[in-house]
């Protein structure tokens, strides 16, 4: 048994780190109350991943933990009153404020050991997120405070009575307590859902890393494009934190299992039921389909070694368990340890080092150690500190973070317990044997919860059973093969329009996931009401509510013009067999049930019938105002149902009433400003039955 010394402030350590203690360290602050607060005592020193020396201490001693939850709710409680829209472009503008300060970022990651490759994806990638945010809510949600969430329910006779479902934004603050391995992804993916709900938020980055938050935390409030109070930075402990939260707030947590549900377990938490998620690691699988062709096994071994070798297999979502057929397991192996000696580990300002360290000595004592529990069910057959498969590019390997690939091999993994509980949180995979689909689900199961697997398939395999066995699994599942090889994204990378997260083990939480993110941090209530108060709640016309009728044809009025709930009744057209025949000969849709007078008779509309989308078209003849005007365009149209079918015969007529506004960013100015408005349009015959009811957009213009 190997034994090992986790204490990273060992007596040599101490010794050789003398020279620095000489002069002071710097001190890093917390972001709190508008101001940057330094501790006096209680410091944890962090050191250089590369080189070991002190670089700087952290500590949150005396911080005023109460303070800083009121100046959230106090001042950062201002971004609840901005609009969707106006929360997106001031992350959009954050967004870019960070991007042109990049290069301050990856000067600061070099302290935590990362290629700049690696760098990226925590730097840029963090960034990219709040783009890609802020752009999902600019097209998916009204420019409103408010989310409707559903269409009106009426639950009465004569419909004065119903609700629908709203979502507003928690009257509380966030607290986001990150992990190690991403100081700024793992910050700004929180962030980016948080204020978008209009919630602010308190970030706690773990110690190693901290200085990379500090930096990004900083220029945000600088930038000054959020509400004073909407981000705080806390840089050490929280204390006593939680005692101050209430039924409003809300916690998220990354890191490991066992603090997770440490923290879970907190008893203010369970005594105000305060949404506690975490997003913990997990041993996540790789696996391999059974009769897998070449392609596909290189297919397989590419995506454990860049798992392995991309921030030194540093990512909660690493793969862990590598699920083999029997027969392909000796060319699996050999295939990936050939990629893996190919590997140059060293310091990143080194040419050609491809890897880099882990973020701390801690990490690179605790990997050992896991390594050496996992190597009681499996056999390390490359690899580990105990071996010389590599050599380390650095100037004094003892001092630094570095620890190499390691592959073991377990070949009974059925009989095994540690190989699928205990996760090495560094550049290590197990290799397993199955035999069939059902021993598989088993293995796969046994991990007890992933955030995510990835199957790897011929493109000719059906997987239906594979996926039905392990998506209970997983929160996410990633399918590759040829066809997608090419632009997948890869095994290891959160997106933010997908859930992030996974249950059991993995922690039960589902950060990103588009707009479900969002929603996280608002509350959900029924309203129950007329249609008129759902109309002024909504800001959105509700079938049944107040309509305004005027002799000045809508189409002629601009979006300042405008109002909701204002009603145009178009006159009245007789569709003719001309109308279906000649609609037939335009559009080429000959279909039996307009054309074929005896099959549309034995059919269930027991006549011809008009198109559906000629009762679209007629639709728009009658409501259309022709000569120019401040309508510029059709943006388009949504939730069309034929309700009724139309016969030869039929005379229909349209209700055009305007149902909601959402101006748009003046972007061009060589263009006119303009807004979108929703129209609600119901088709309906002579007997004043609907036939037909849907959306359409219109862009109008409005003043600039």
């Amino acid at each position: 048994m190997l034994e090992l010394d986790t204490d990273v402030n060992t007596a040599e350590q101490r010794d050789s780190n003398q020279q620095f203690t000489a002069t002071a360290l710097k001190k890093l602050s917390s972001l709190v109350n508008g101001r940057d607060y330094i501790a006096q005592q209680d410091f944890r020193t962090v050191y250089h991943a590369i080189t070991g020396e002190a670089i700087y201490e952290v500590s949150s001693h005396g911080i005023d933990t109460k303070a800083i939850v009121e100046f959230a709710k106090q001042k950062g409680s201002a971004i609840a009153a901005l609009t969707f829209h106006e929360r997106a472009n001031a992350l959009k503008q954050v967004a870019q404020y960070l991007l042109e300060r990049k290069e301050n970022y990856y000067a600061l990651s070099k302290a935590t050991g990362c290629t700049r490759k690696d760098a990226w994806v925590d730097i840029e990638g963090g960034i990219a997120t709040l783009f890609a945010y802020s752009s999902l809510v600019r097209r998916e949600l009204s420019d409103e405070t408010i989310l409707i969430e559903d269409a009106w329910i009426p639950l009465s006779k004569n419909g004065t009575f119903g609700a629908k479902h709203i979502l507003s934004a928690k009257a509380g603050v966030a607290v986001h307590i990150d992990a190690f391995n991403f100081p700024i992804w793992g910050m700004l993916e929180k962030i980016a859902p948080t204020l978008l709900a209009g919630v602010p938020c308190i970030v706690k980055p773990a110690t190693e890393g901290s200085e990379m938050t500090h930096a990004v935390v900083k220029d945000i409030l600088q930038s000054g494009f959020l509400p004073e109070g909407a981000l705080q930075l806390i840089c050490g402990q929280t204390y006593d934190l939680f005692e101050y939260l209430t039924p409003q707030d809300t916690v998220t947590f990354t890191g490991s299992a066992a603090t997770g549900q440490k923290l879970r377990a907190h008893p203010h938490l369970n005594q105000y039921s305060i949404p506690f998620t975490m997003e913990a690691d997990s041993v996540n699988s790789a696996i391999l389909t059974e009769n897998a062709n070449d392609e596909t096994i290189d297919l397989f071994v590419r995506e454990i070694f860049r798992e392995m070798t991309s921030k030194a297999g540093q990512k909660c979502t690493a793969i862990r368990r590598a699920f083999i057929p029997t027969k392909l397991v000796d060319t699996v192996q050999s295939r990936l340890i050939a990629k893996l000696q190919k590997v140059v580990i060293g310091n990143p300002e080194h040419e050609h080092v491809t890897m880099g360290a882990l973020a701390s000595i801690k990490q690179k004592y605790d990997v050992a150690e896991k390594v050496e529990q996992l190597s009681q069910e499996a056999e390390i057959v490359f690899g580990s500190h105990l071996r010389h498969d590599f050599e380390i590019q650095t100037e004094n390997v003892e001092k630094s973070a570095f620890y190499p690939p390691t592959v073991l091999l377990c070949k009974q993994p059925s009989q095994a317990q540690t190989i699928h509980q205990i996760e090495a949180f560094g550049p290590v995979v197990t290799l397993m044997p199955y035999t069939n689909i059902d021993e598989l689900a088993s293995l796969v199961a046994r991990g007890e919860g992933s955030l995510v697997a990835s199957v790897m398939r011929n493109t000719d395999q059906n997987i239906e059973q594979i996926i039905a066995k392990v998506a209970p699994w997983h929160g996410r599942v990633h399918i590759l093969d040829a066809e997608s090889a090419k632009e997948s994204t890869g095994h290891g990378s959160p997106l933010p329009h997908l859930v992030h997260g996974g249950p059991g083990r993995a922690g039960g939480g589902e950060e990103l996931g588009g707009l479900r993110a969002v929603k996280h941090y608002m509350q959900r209530t029924a309203i129950q009401g007329s249609p008129s108060v759902m109309t002024q709640i909504s800001h959105s016309w509700t079938i049944g509510s107040e309509v305004f009728e005027d002799r000045v044809h809508p189409f002629k009025k601009s979006f300042d013009e405008l109002r909701i709930g204002e009603r145009l009744l178009t006159a009245r057209r007789t569709v003719t067999e001309a109308d279906i025949v000649n609609f037939a000969c335009l559009s080429g849709d000959h279909f039996y049930a307009h054309m074929d007078k005896i099959a549309a008779a034995n059919s269930l509309f027991g006549d011809r019938v008009a198109h559906g989308y000629f009762i679209v078209s007629a639709a728009a003849g009658l409501f259309v105002d022709a000569a120019p005007g401040p309508v510029i365009a059709n943006y388009g149209m949504d939730n069309l149902r034929f309700v009724e079918p139309v016969k030869i015969g039929d005379t229909i007529h349209v209700e055009l009433t305007c149902k909601q506004k959402t101006p748009k960013p003046h972007k061009d100015l060589s263009q006119p400003a303009h807004g979108v408005v929703v129209w609600d349009i119901k088709v309906k015959n002579q007997r004043d039955e609907l036939v037909a009811t849907y959306d359409i957009l219109t862009l109008v213009e409005r003043a600039a």
